[in-house]
């Protein structure tokens, strides 16, 4: 479903079991220089990552820590995140002008110790070619390395490296457990453009042989997928970036189902095998 920008005044864009993708919470928290946001979701662990501006993170009064680098948007600089555990009570202050955050969250049930994840500890991985129409960058911040560390959540951001092209394919899906084939995670997305006024269509088709619908995404956008193939396409001229939010089933690396006729691509893109290991 598609979720064009809005003022939603600090409140959840995706709110605890919703409807279409329950595993996944997510909120945009705008705040100025002094300002504090404080919430505290007893069914979810979430990661507190500022896209623009900096703040300090307090977890339960017990850990405390300041996160951002960026000033004028999210392609100036590194990502950093804070983990909040499940039914933690987390407090965020704004210490520069603005700052606007990004709150992720997946359902999960143990409660996990809190931690910091740093610029110079994000794990990136570029793939894809200009020739191919794929040249991407992924900078994860909760990813692979933190396994051991966290529940269900996967957090990441996707860059387009240069303008214009594909994300997301080949086509896949992952919304069901199927040992060896397959993992079930609800996804929810936040995009933007550079320059702002960019575009991009986010296409799902949910039957493999059947027409599918087309989303016309704008910067703010939101968007959830809880079924089906999702790939998408930025228009020509402008980078795109999206924020990407996984929650888990019961596993936490993601496994996704390519569709059939178009799983042969994968031995066209150059490092695509190894950017989904990066998932799993």
């Amino acid at each position: 479903m598609h979720i064009p920008r809005f003022d939603n005044q600090n409140k959840a864009i995706v709110d605890q079991n919703d409807s279409m993708t329950p595993l996944v919470y997510f909120n945009i928290v705008q705040l100025s220089e002094g300002e504090t946001y404080t919430y505290q979701i007893a069914d979810y662990e979430t990661c507190v990552v500022p896209a623009t501006g900096s703040v300090e993170v307090c977890v339960d009064q017990e850990f405390t820590d300041t996160v951002g680098v960026r000033t004028l948007n999210v392609w100036d600089g590194e990502p950093e995140g804070v983990y909040v555990p499940v039914d933690s009570k987390c407090q965020i202050t704004c210490i520069t002008a603005s700052a606007e955050v990004f709150v992720s969250g997946a359902r999960f049930d143990d409660k996990l110790a809190p931690f910091s994840v740093h610029a110079d500890e994000i794990l990136s991985v570029q793939y894809g070619s200009d020739d191919t129409k794929t040249h991407r960058k992924i900078k994860h911040i909760l990813g692979q390395n933190h396994h051991d560390r966290v529940g269900r959540l996967l957090v990441s951001e996707l860059f387009t490296v240069g303008q214009g092209g594909w994300s997301g394919f080949p086509s896949h899906k992952h919304a069901s457990d199927r040992p060896g084939l397959e993992t079930k995670h609800d996804e929810v997305y936040n995009f933007r453009f550079n320059p702002s006024h960019g575009s991009a269509l986010q296409l799902l088709q949910k039957s493999e042989n059947d027409p599918g619908e087309a989303f016309h995404v704008m910067d703010g956008s939101t968007f959830q997928i809880d079924d089906g193939y999702h790939p998408c396409v930025v228009m020509p001229g402008y980078e795109m970036y999206y924020f990407t939010v996984l929650g888990a089933a019961t596993h936490r690396g993601l496994s996704p189902h390519f569709q059939d006729l178009h799983k042969d691509q994968l031995e066209t893109i150059p490092g695509m095998k190894a950017m989904w290991d990066k998932f799993k």
